[in-house]
């Protein structure tokens, strides 16, 4: 049995994006974002209070790195992995953790314009360095795709669904029009089933109520 703890457009989108590419059955607790991941009974699957938990076989993983290298390990028959020896090993574990230094980038932005609930908490200078390190690390990306229509070389892995799903949230603060290589690529996976089915559904409340959320400076002016 495998049961994903899960909050729509957080990271552990990536989790159910991997495990629909992977194409085994789960069963989804959908959790809203609030106090309730403090509870008792949820800081027993995750001891921080974050999603993803992955419930399986009577354990329960967390850290959307670690559980991205676990799944692919138990499940190699998908290709999502790559195993040590493999000539891709070094770059898929590199761009699998690279993920998490932009979801950083994107939780400090998403704190700034939507948690906050005082205009007079917000950083105008946080914004935008963080909009600003956000487009470095596109630029990371947009050089390592070029020549490439993934990743790797060896193709789609879970390394592009690791980026994919930071981009999905990133691109709400930062902009990948300057980035045509990205763009496309971004494009390209996300034309993918096991994607769209990690989309929130009308039943769920987003995180992101707008496509794009500006420095607060420009969106409310002097």
């Amino acid at each position: 049995m495998i049961r994903l703890h899960h909050v729509p457009q957080s990271r552990s989108m990536r989790t159910l994006w991997l495990l629909n590419e992977l194409g085994v059955a789960y069963e989804l607790q959908v959790w809203p974002f609030d106090k309730s991941l403090r509870s008792v009974d949820y800081l027993a699957k995750n001891p921080v209070g974050r999603v993803p938990a992955l419930e399986i076989d009577g354990d329960c993983w967390w850290e959307t790195g670690a559980i991205t290298e676990l799944l692919c390990e138990r499940f190699p028959e998908a290709g999502m992995g790559r195993a040590p020896g493999h000539p891709d090993r070094a770059q898929w574990l590199i761009w699998i953790h690279f993920s998490e230094t932009i979801s950083q980038h994107c939780a400090i932005l998403t704190q700034q314009h939507i948690m906050l609930y005082d205009d007079s908490m917000r950083s105008p200078v946080v914004m935008k360095l963080e909009a600003k390190r956000l487009e470095k690390c596109y630029a990371a990306i947009e050089a390592r795709l070029e020549g490439r229509h993934y990743l790797l070389d060896s193709g789609f892995s879970a390394a592009d669904i690791s980026v994919g799903q930071a981009i999905y949230m990133a691109r709400h603060f930062a902009r990948l029009d300057p980035f045509p290589a990205l763009s496309a690529w971004y494009a390209r996976i996300t034309e993918r089933p096991g994607f769209l089915l990690s989309r929130p559904t009308e039943s769920h409340e987003k995180l992101y109520k707008q496509d794009f959320y500006p420095p607060w400076e420009i969106e409310k002016g002097p």
